[in-house]
């Protein structure tokens, strides 16, 4: 048997974690504990509103777009904060790895960005 959390613990937890950090930004690498590793030249950050969490996994519920990116670079991953600027760090995941063209858009589908916890077997 696994440690980890119950299921509705999980929902509990993500479920608040995802409203309170609803600003998503890219980043060209793992992000680190803090948040701030391996930004991505581009800054802003979009507002994403989350699904339910199902089995220890929350996504992001509607498409995330980003116009006239400011830099040519490959995005790897994202993080989600409490404000669109400054603010809290509050949790980070993994994006699949998109090459973008300085001036181009760049989008992130329905739930493409994943947060999840490792649940009690």
């Amino acid at each position: 048997m696994a440690d980890g959390w119950g299921t509705a613990g999980a929902a509990t937890a993500l479920d608040a974690a995802a409203a309170a950090y609803p600003w998503v930004k890219l980043h060209v690498g793992s992000p680190g504990a803090a948040g701030t590793s391996n930004p991505a030249t581009e800054t802003t950050r979009k507002q994403a509103t989350w699904n339910a969490t199902s089995a220890g996994v929350v996504s992001n519920n509607g498409a995330l777009s980003w116009t006239n990116v400011a830099g040519s670079e490959t995005y790897t991953h994202f993080t989600a904060w409490s404000a669109s600027t400054n603010g809290s760090f509050g949790f980070s995941g993994a994006v699949t790895a998109s090459a973008v063209t300085a001036g181009n858009n760049f989008s992130v589908g329905s739930g493409a960005l994943t947060a999840s916890v490792a649940l009690a077997s």
